[in-house]
């Protein structure tokens, strides 16, 4: 897997369904989308993977 971008977000507990649209979605294309929390809570950071 190859790191493509990375972006960091506010927390919102609403991103993980995106997250899994996007991979259900795209994964046709090679792309893998992950989501990972600080260990404060605060922030969320969205990853995009091409596979």
């Amino acid at each position: 897997m190859r790191l493509l971008v990375s972006k960091s977000f506010t927390s919102n507990d609403e991103l993980y369904k995106i997250v899994d649209l996007l991979n259900k979605t795209l994964k046709d294309y090679n792309l893998m989308f992950g989501l990972s929390r600080d260990t404060g809570g605060q922030t969320m950071t969205l990853s995009i993977y091409e596979v």
